[in-house]
């Protein structure tokens, strides 16, 4: 609350020259601090150059250029190959971001050669003006010059959940936000200084972090490492000191060991699915402020939505005003005209208000205000006092009916009527109290009550019903008439909506709040705090839970939330803490942002199974191998084209694929349940197999037939493990798995890749065997699986 005699008083500040904001800039002065919105193109070739697997890979390559042939060095290619396209990837990603970061940034007002003018962020200079409203974030640290009952919330700093009044002279600190009032405040701290408390700009920087998919990736790898040390140690001195065969064939076998055990394409698989899941959505002007939130909404099976911005358009209209108390209707058009003109910063329902009566034609620009009191979310009213043209003075509030009168008045009879059809109602009243009184809104006199319609979003419908059929569960949580929010959603076909629950009436115990939660889906005159403590007490009971919201008011529950949304029209406050941001302004893109997470998180738990199989068969292979003290029965080459074939091409299709299905936590646990056994299987009965080509094959070349004859077990069955993986089948998935199939056939019959893959196959018996032992594999295979389906079910 501000007494305007006071305000008055304070000089409005005409903020800097030019020529000042000239000397600060040369000075380095200034708010140079860039809103990232993605890695630097360095920092993305870092990444996807220096890792550890390139280096053991690069160093096997250039091994094999010393001994020859070239073939056998087809992997380090393959390697060059895959780092090429993820760095392409993540720089059209990079792109993306940038320009839909740019679109999205948002523009404080400042006040400069005496004029008000919208800048970038970073163009804010020491000393600036900085103007301030309802939404608006603090971007840089300062000192308040103006104060018109102007409220910032601070919590995301200090924790403190009541806003804070502030006065001229008070801190204002980058990272709050303004939740009612106006004012302005000069800058004291800008660029490197400032930048340390902003902690709303950090939420929002592009990140990898808190990802279970790159977590659960990254544990895969440090298990893989572990298993890789010793075994390549072990295979190394195998082959070069036990053997006696010729040296580089024994390097050759060596490093034809060493290189199936890396999972080289699984770590850019996952960043190219992110890469593109990043530019489809950009594409349909949806800016992934954290690169998880993709990951994070497919777990989602709670969406908590705001009813205004979210399911309504943000403009409302005026259709109808009742008066209450023999009130004369021009007397109060004259008193709205005189509240809409005493806000400088509208909210949507005053702004409806303002268009219906505007001042001059009321006659209402004749009084003066005197003191006002700004609406809050959870005040759920605001307020001023006015000298009225013929000297009397009055003052007046303008909120929510059923917190201005008390239980049983009989004007809340009607309103419930128009809450009923889905209206918005306002009451207009009179006090004879101050605005600073704590208990102006008592012993209210009701003059009229002002009826808006919302305008509801075309799409709404659709997306929550989208959302039913998925399996997630939508609450509408609002801080209107639980009544009104319930006619609205059930407008909108939600499952629930004829049963709202006012939040008034909600238990304060975390438990006991779950409690009602969980059965309800419609929730009226919820607070700010209550926003808060709502997703605390869903996340309690193990949801995964989304928030949407485009006003100050949500800022809590959007920090909160697993996952936060905002609108892109929405306050500076809500995009900055929010994970994903609807630039569009569209609740409708929210379905493609759950399906690409979904296609991601799926997609990539299919092609881990792929690849940790190879590992898990490749590791037991080289142990078998050690122990039995035989030569390693493949070349690089062999294994080169039997990872292209059955897990680097089809991975890449799978990895990119649609998928529908709700993602499930446990990644690594899931992955290596699948993988660890197809390996063990895999491996077995490619040993077998060889140890039956060995017996069966002597003489020159024998070495040779045994090879190919367990690349041909060995492909079957990997074969077998990739059509397990493809399923559920379409006929895109069908021709996949064919044609590896025919790819692995035409190496077979084709004279001159026969010679360059060193592959073939030598009489009858021996290949026949070699597919009988595939087979077998193949079936204990199916059943181990099937299995484990069953028990994944049961859990």
């Amino acid at each position: 609350m501000t007494d305007r005699t006071d305000t008055e008083v304070i000089a409005r500040g005409s903020g800097l020259t030019s020529s000042e904001v000239a000397e600060r800039v040369a000075r380095g002065e200034v708010n140079d601090v860039p809103v990232r919105s993605s890695r630097s193109t360095p920092d993305i070739v870092r990444a996807n150059v220096f890792t550890r697997f390139n280096a053991i890979i690069g160093v096997l390559f250039l091994v094999i250029l010393v001994v020859g042939p070239i073939q056998d060095g087809l992997f380090g290619f393959v390697i060059v190959a895959n780092t090429a396209i993820g760095i392409i990837q993540e720089l059209r990603a990079k792109k993306t971001l940038d320009s839909l970061a740019l679109i999205g940034e948002a523009k404080p007002t400042v006040r400069r050669d005496g004029a008000a003018v919208e800048i970038h962020t970073s163009a804010i200079v020491l000393g600036d003006l900085i103007e301030l409203g309802p939404g608006d974030k603090v971007v840089v640290d300062g000192e308040v010059v103006e104060a018109d009952g102007l409220e910032i919330d601070e919590s995301l700093l200090t924790g403190e959940a009541d806003p804070v009044l502030k006065k001229p002279g008070d801190p204002a600190m980058s990272g709050s936000f303004i939740v009612a009032g106006g004012g302005a405040f000069t800058a004291t701290k800008v660029g490197r200084e400032a930048y340390a408390a902003q902690l709303a700009d950090e939420a929002s920087r592009f990140t990898l972090v808190n990802s279970e998919l790159r977590n659960g990736i990254s544990q895969i790898l440090k298990y893989v490492t572990w298993m890789m040390v010793p075994t390549a140690i072990g295979l190394i001195i195998s082959q070069l000191v036990l053997q006696n065969h010729d040296w580089r064939e024994a390097v050759r076998r060596t490093v034809a060991g060493i290189v199936p055990m890396v999972p080289e394409g699984l770590v850019l698989l996952t960043s190219v699915a992110f890469a593109i899941g990043v530019i489809r959505l950009g594409r349909k002007q949806c800016l992934v402020q954290e690169l998880p939130a993709i990951e994070g909404l497919a777990r989602v099976d709670v969406v908590c939505l705001d009813k205004t911005g979210t399911l309504t358009e943000g403009g409302m209209d005026v259709t109808g005003l009742r008066l209450l108390g023999g009130a004369q209707e021009p007397y109060v058009q004259q008193v709205l005209g005189a509240l809409g003109a005493s806000d400088p910063r509208p909210n949507a329902s005053l702004q409806a208000i303002v268009a219906a009566y505007p001042a001059a034609a009321g006659g209402s620009d004749n009084w003066r205000c005197t003191e006002s009191l700004p609406f809050s979310s959870a005040r759920k009213y605001s307020g001023a006092a006015f000298n009225e043209p013929d000297g009397d003075s009055s003052t007046w509030l303008l909120g929510a009916p059923d917190v201005l009168l008390p239980a049983g008045h009989t004007a809340l009879a009607d309103i419930d009527e128009l809450n009923n059809q889905g209206l918005r109602v306002l009451l207009l009243a009179r006090t004879a109290r101050a605005l600073d009184d704590p208990a102006v809104a008592a012993d209210v006199t009701p003059q009229a009550l002002v009826i808006l319609e919302q305008r509801l979003r075309p799409d709404a419908a659709d997306t929550l019903r989208y959302f039913e059929e998925q399996g997630v569960h939508a609450k509408v949580i609002s801080g209107d008439n639980a009544v009104s929010v319930g006619a609205v959603a059930g407008k909108l076909g939600l499952p629930g909506a004829d049963h709202p629950v006012d939040a008034r009436q909600l238990p304060t115990d975390r438990d006991a709040m779950a409690d009602v939660l969980e059965t309800g889906a419609v929730f009226g005159r919820v607070t700010p705090q209550q926003k808060r403590d709502m997703v605390a007490a869903l996340q309690s009971r193990g949801h995964n839970v989304a928030m949407t919201g485009d006003g100050v008011n949500d800022v809590l529950a959007l920090k909160d939330a697993d996952i936060g949304v905002s609108m892109g029209s929405g306050s500076e406050a809500t995009r900055a803490v929010a994970q994903i941001v609807l630039l569009n302004n569209s609740f409708a893109t929210l379905p493609s942002v759950v399906a690409e997470g979904r296609r991601v998180i799926g997609n990539i738990t299919r092609v881990a199974t792929l690849f940790l199989t190879k590992t898990v068969y490749s590791v037991l292979l080289a142990l078998l191998v050690v122990f039995w003290r035989i030569p390693y029965p493949f070349l690089p080459r062999h294994l080169t084209l039997l990872s292209t074939l059955t897990i680097g091409v089809p991975a890449f299709f799978l990895a990119l694929a649609p998928n529908k299905e709700r993602a499930k936590p446990h990644f690594v646990r899931r992955v290596m349940r699948y993988s660890a056994p197809a390996g063990v299987i895999c491996a077995l009965a490619t040993f077998v197999e060889y140890l039956l080509a060995r017996h069966h094959y002597t003489g020159a070349g024998s070495l040779d037939a045994e090879t190919s004859s367990a690349t041909l077990t060995l492909f079957l069955i990997s074969m077998w493990v990739l059509a397990i993986v493809a399923r559920p089948y379409t006929l895109w998935r069908i021709c996949l798995v064919l044609a590896m199939a025919a790819g692995f056939l035409i190496v077979l019959v084709t004279p001159w890749l026969q010679k360059f893959f060193a592959l073939k196959l030598v009489g009858t018996e021996g290949p026949w065997v070699a597919v009988g032992v595939a087979v077998a594999g193949a079936v204990v295979l199916e059943l181990v699986w099937r299995w484990l389906r069953i028990r994944d079910n049961e859990e």
